[in-house]
C-alpha cells in the first residue's frame, strides 16, 4: 500500500556544545552572534548563587556588555516575560542568554518573540505564530530535562486563566545551546530526579508519536537506553561528573527526538496541573507516564516493547503485549527508586479540578500526536488513574 504524501521537518540549533567545561565558550559565542549588549534571562536561585555573574564576567571580558534579568520564575507567566522585556528594552539590549533550566529559557524565548514581533506573548500560542526572527540567542542549560536550551517549544503559563500556553514557533529555538555538565553538579536530588524523568517522558512520547521518524527514533531510543543507565546514578551522586554528561546527552537527544516528533497526552495533561497549581513540570511527567503508557499501549505495543528493551528490560519469550507492560512497569520501579511521588494525590490534587483540566489538555497542541485519540471522560479517567 502506498503511503500518503507526507513531509517532516527536523529543527535544531545552528550551534550546540556538549561536554565538560563548554560553558567557557559563553563569550566566544556570543560575540560571534553579533550581539553587543546581552541580557541574561535567569532565576532567582542561580541569581544568588553567583552563576549568572560568572557568565556576565565571562561576556564582559568577551568585549560585551550584560545585564542580569532574574525574573523567571518556575512555570514561567507572561508578566515574567513582559517583565523582561522591559528591562531588555531599557537597557538598550540586542541579544539574549538565557542560564538555567526549563523556565529561563522558556522566559527568555517569550522575551525574544515579543522583541523580534511587538505584541503580547499570548499572541503566540500555537504553532508558528511570529513573522520575524528573535535577537540572537544563546541557551546555556543547567539541568538535564527540559530541553528547552534547544527546542522550538516555549511554554508560559497565562496568568489570566491559569493554563500553561505551548508555543510551537521554530523561530524561537536559540542560535546556541550549551550543555555544560559542571553547571549540573551539586543539583538537588529531588531536582535532579525530576528533570530526569522529564527527558525520559519527552523520548518515551516522542517515540510513540504518530510523526516519529527514524531520525527521532534514533535519538529516543539512545535517550531511554542513557537515563536507564545514569539518572539512578546522578541522583544518588550529584558529583558525579560522569553521570551528568551522560544525562546531559540524555536530555539534549530526548530534545532532538521530541523537537521534531512532538509529544503526547503527558504534556498536555502535566501543563494543565502546572497551570492550575504551579507543580513542578518534572513530576507531573513523570507521574502521568505510567498511566498514559498504559492508555495508549493497544496503539503501539511493539513501540513499547522497544522502549521496555531500551530500558533494559528481558523481553525473551514474551509475547508483543507481555514486553509492552514491562515497559511500563520498568518506569513506574524507576519513578519510585528516585523518590517521584506516587500519585497526584501526594502533590494535591483536587478532583473537582480534573474535567476542567481535561477539557483544557484537549484543546493542547501537545496531544494532537498522542498515538491514541482519547475522549473527555477517558483523559479524566487518565487523571484519575495517576491520582
Amino acid at each position: 500500500m502506498a503511503l500518503a504524501e507526507q513531509t517532516y521537518g527536523f529543527f535544531i540549533p545552528t550551534v550546540s556544545l556538549m561536554g565538560i567545561g563548554c560553558s567557557k565558550e559563553t563569550g566566544a559565542q556570543a560575540k560571534a552572534l553579533g550581539a553587543t549588549n546581552l541580557l541574561i534571562v535567569t532565576d532567582a536561585g542561580l541569581s544568588k548563587m553567583g552563576v549568572a555573574d560568572k557568565i556576565k564576567a565571562q561576556l564582559v571580558e568577551a568585549g560585551l556588555k550584560a545585564v542580569i534579568f532574574d525574573g523567571a520564575e518556575p512555570n514561567p507567566t507572561d508578566k515574567n516575560v513582559h517583565d523582561g522585556v522591559k528591562v531588555y528594552l531599557d537597557s538598550k539590549c540586542d541579544g539574549i542568554v538565557s542560564l538555567g533550566g526549563g523556565s529561563s529559557h522558556d522566559c527568555g524565548k517569550g522575551i525574544g518573540l515579543v522583541i523580534g514581533n511587538g505584541g503580547n506573548i499570548r499572541d503566540f500560542e500555537g504553532v508558528n505564530k511570529s513573522t520575524k526572527p528573535m535577537p540572537p540567542f544563546l541557551a546555556i542549560n543547567t539541568t538535564a530535562g527540559t530541553a528547552s536550551e534547544m527546542t522550538r517549544f516555549c511554554i508560559i503559563t497565562n496568568t489570566d486563566t491559569h493554563v500553561k500556553m505551548a508555543i510551537v514557533d521554530w523561530r524561537c529555538t536559540p542560535n546556541i545551546a550549551i550543555n555544560d555538565p559542571v553547571l549540573m553538579v551539586g543539583k538537588p536530588p529531588a531536582l535532579t530526579a525530576a528533570t530526569g524523568m522529564d527527558a525520559l517522558t519527552h523520548a518515551v512520547e516522542a517515540y510513540v508519536s504518530t510523526i516519529a521518524t527514524p531520525i527521532t527514533d534514533a535519538c529516543a531510543i539512545k535517550a531511554i537506553e542513557l537515563v536507564a543507565a545514569n539518572l539512578s546514578v546522578a541522583v544518588a551522586n550529584g558529583d558525579n561528573l560522569e553521570a551528568r554528561d551522560a544525562m546531559a546527552y540524555a536530555e539534549y537527544l530526548a530534545g532532538m527526538a521530541f523537537n521534531n516528533a512532538s509529544l503526547g497526552y503527558v504534556h498536555s495533561m502535566a501543563h494543565q496541573l502546572g497551570g492550575f497549581y504551579n507543580l513542578p513540570h518534572g513530576v507531573c511527567n513523570a507521574i502521568l507516564l505510567p498511566a498514559v503508557s498504559q492508555f495508549n499501549l493497544i496503539a503501539c505495543p511493539k513501540r513499547f516493547a522497544d522502549i521496555a528493551v531500551a530500558l533494559g528490560e528481558n523481553i525473551a519469550g514474551l509475547s508483543v503485549t507481555e514486553a509492552a507492560e514491562k515497559a511500563i512497569s520498568a518506569i513506574r520501579k524507576l519513578s519510585a527508586s528516585i523518590g517521584i511521588p506516587a500519585g497526584l494525590k501526594e502533590l494535591n490534587v483536587k478532583e473537582e479540578d480534573l474535567k476542567i483540566m481535561a477539557e483544557n489538555a484537549k484543546k493542547d497542541a501537545c496531544q494532537l500526536t498522542n498515538p491514541r485519540k482519547a475522549t473527555l471522560e477517558q483523559v479524566i479517567d487518565i487523571y484519575k488513574a495517576a491520582m
